[in-house]
């Protein structure tokens, strides 16, 4: 725990290794960023469409601000449009039980050749990239980025998606927010993300 500055409170601080998302009973929201041609159809039929590449690695991020960093709150080309995709948590488990860190680690892995012979089985992996505030900045807790491929790719796609929605302009108003430094107003706009319920079982293999 530590102090804020400005009174006494003891604050505690995040894990270096948690899942915070938008979640339910039964869903997880993640987030994407892509070109209007794919974000468009997918978020008016709730289904990706053929053109999205089901034979292709897919990164999906359960934190929003992080998302907001990976496409410069919507600037960056073909990352115009951002979804918040919901999909199933039974999909979402069944991704982290059979993922890999996507880097070695000593003590997860025996060495470096088993974490490589993991990493080729493997039809997701998981990489821990450090939390963003408001303004982008690095935190010292990290987020879950969770790249999916093969099979793990298609049953994301075509199995496991509930619903896409839109959230391209909810973005550019937390951006507005932020550039007018009205942080308070830009807080509140942002997805209610919780600790998401994940114990060993699942992530005991994947914390660096």
């Amino acid at each position: 725990m530590k102090r804020t500055d400005t009174d006494d409170t003891l604050v505690t601080a995040a894990p270096t290794h948690q899942i915070r998302a938008l979640h339910t009973a039964t869903t997880v929201t993640v987030y994407q960023a892509y070109a209007p041609e794919i974000a468009g159809p997918a978020a008016r039929t709730g289904r990706f469409p053929a053109a999205w590449k089901r034979d292709r690695m897919t990164w999906i991020k359960p934190s929003f601000l992080w998302m907001m960093y990976r496409c410069g709150w919507t600037t960056k080309e073909g990352q115009e449009r951002v979804l918040a995709v919901e999909i199933t948590r039974e999909g979402f488990e069944w991704a982290l039980r059979h993922a890999c860190l996507s880097h070695y680690a000593r003590g997860v892995h025996s060495d470096q050749a088993a974490w490589k012979r993991e990493l080729r089985r493997a039809p997701a992996r998981v990489q821990w990239d450090p939390e963003r505030d408001l303004h982008l900045n690095a935190l010292p807790h990290r987020s879950l980025q969770l790249g999916l491929a093969g099979d793990a790719a298609r049953r994301y796609a075509d199995e496991w998606t509930v619903s896409i929605t839109d959230v391209t302009e909810r973005a550019r108003a937390v951006h507005t927010l932020v550039r007018e430094n009205d942080l308070a107003a830009a807080g509140g706009l942002l997805p209610a993300e919780q600790p998401y319920p994940a114990g060993d079982e699942l992530l005991a293999h994947l914390r660096a």
